[in-house]
């Protein structure tokens, strides 16, 4: 069995802009409309990557300041390079242990992060501690148990039809607990108060079958660690099934959809 967490996205840098990153970038904008922020506030940005979530909060809920953390330098070095807007700054380091001073920022928002993150009570208790009193806590993540992120489980749906040990493998078994109930339970844990969690959903258009199937080839995520570890032939075998079953239009686009769940509450 491949070792799946050396695939995953927050050490990919580039390779995740082909992958994951292009729709991050569509969902920031859509969970900062929900979120319907106020505006002049200090952001911590958690888990920032290569900026989706920054660009949108600068963009969108008119921010005094940005801080952007990561413990990644790639992405750090993406970020630094696409985002040159003065009110954004950004230093490396953990969910776990944020480096940035006690009550220190007004609102605390995470994208596509916690479900990662290997101790998120503990990143959700820096998130209180660094955020002031009243203050906003938000975060969102894929729908992954519920088969929201339809590529994804195209996917391991041709990959489980062919080798059923594949179904083992999937983000699904591996963040079981982003759902609703999980990650509202996961908020009022960590001492949240009003916690509201809702769905959120992008369409996901690729501009044909080289553009769906390319980033499972490219190393980044469990799907990318199964694919590196199948002989040849059975990497074949995989991309035909998938090709012979998706939705491909006439023009050779395919259209599907990706959901996430977006969580806001208030630190007491």
């Amino acid at each position: 069995m491949p070792d799946q967490t050396r695939h995953d996205a927050w050490q990919a840098g580039e390779t995740d802009e082909r992958f994951m990153a292009r729709w991050s970038r569509e969902l920031a904008p859509r969970f900062i409309d929900w979120l319907n922020p106020l505006p002049g506030f200090e952001w911590l940005e958690v888990g920032c990557g290569s900026g989706a979530l920054t660009e949108a909060l600068l963009g969108l809920a008119v921010p005094v300041s940005v801080v952007a953390v990561d413990p990644s330098e790639d992405f750090l070095a993406l970020a630094r390079e696409r985002i040159t807007n003065p009110r954004a700054s950004f230093r490396k380091g953990s969910a776990e242990a944020l480096p940035v001073a006690n009550t220190s920022c007004d609102a605390v928002g995470s994208g596509l992060v916690l479900d990662i993150v290997p101790d998120r009570a503990k990143a959700l208790a820096e998130m209180r501690r660094v955020v002031r009193p009243r203050g906003l806590i938000c975060f969102y993540v894929w729908d992954y148990p519920g088969g929201g992120v339809q590529f994804l489980r195209a996917f391991w749906s041709a990959a489980t039809a062919l080798d059923p040990q594949a179904a083992d493998l999937g983000e699904d078994r591996r963040f079981p607990f982003c759902t609703q109930e999980g990650l509202t339970g996961l908020a009022l844990a960590a001492g949240l108060t009003d916690v509201t969690c809702a769905p959120i959903t992008i369409p996901t258009v690729f501009r044909d079958f080289a553009d769906f199937w390319q980033p499972f080839t490219l190393g980044t995520g469990p799907a990318a660690a199964y694919y590196a570890g199948l002989a040849p032939a059975a990497r074949e075998s995989l991309r035909q099934r998938l090709r012979d079953r998706l939705p491909i239009a006439e023009d050779g686009t395919i259209a599907l959809e990706a959901r996430a769940w977006a969580v806001q509450g208030i630190s007491p």
